[in-house]
């Protein structure tokens, strides 16, 4: 580094002006800033590798008169033989040793076949049932009385309709009477009651044959 010494201000009969400093300033400067670029050129100048100015090569004699030749083509692939499928093995089967030579010569015997079950009796499907003709109780043969009309009940203008139910039997009497529906007086009920179960009637029947049924008989109390 290359330092410049300035002349010390006081042989000077005046200070230096500004431009004279500037310039000055800029001389220190330009001076710092050379030595820098001298020191690094300096610096990869010495590590660059110099090489040989020419690279001359030869060719060795052998490989000069060697001619190359154009390739041989390939021999073509030689053919697949054929090869021969063998049968398969067969295998021998064992033979079950048997002791008596009697009996492997023996036919084929059928098993003995359980006896079959005897047959099953076709049953009839049932005979249709016959309608049911209900009992009757409004035949004129019967000749059946009216049921009495309690005079209490009359004075009192006591009217209305009873329904009893009637089990009749098959030779046509009366087993059991009951009331159906009230008429709403007790008289009423009562007297129907006591003339029904004196009734003949005419009994049910199913085909040609009389059986038990009931019925439901209407009487009606009016005052004319």
């Amino acid at each position: 580094m290359i330092s410049v010494a300035l002349p010390p201000l006081d042989r000077f009969e005046a200070q230096p002006s500004l431009g004279e400093r500037l310039a000055t300033a800029g001389l220190v400067i330009t001076l710092h800033l050379l030595l820098v670029y001298a020191a690094l050129y300096l610096s990869v100048k010495n590590e660059l590798i110099q090489l040989p100015a020419t690279i001359s090569a030869r060719l060795l004699p052998q490989l000069e008169e060697k001619k190359i030749e154009p390739a041989k083509p390939l021999p073509p692939p030689p053919k697949p033989i054929p090869q021969l499928r063998r049968p398969p093995e067969i295998k021998p089967q064992p033979v079950l040793a048997v002791d008596n030579p009697q009996a492997s010569a023996s036919s084929f015997v059928v098993p003995v076949q359980p006896p079959a079950p005897p047959a099953q009796p076709v049953i009839a499907p049932p005979a249709p049932v016959a309608a049911l003709i209900a009992a009757r109780f409004d035949a004129d043969y019967l000749h059946n009385p009216k049921p009495v009309y309690p005079s209490i009940s009359r004075r009192n203008g006591e009217e209305g309709k009873v329904l009893l139910k009637v089990r009749v039997s098959a030779q046509g009497n009366a087993l059991d009477v009951m009331v159906s529906r009230s008429s709403g007086f007790a008289r009423l009920d009562g007297a129907a009651t006591d003339a029904v179960v004196r009734w003949r009637f005419v009994p049910a029947r199913r085909g040609d044959e009389a059986v038990e049924s009931s019925v439901i008989v209407p009487i009606t109390f009016a005052l004319d």
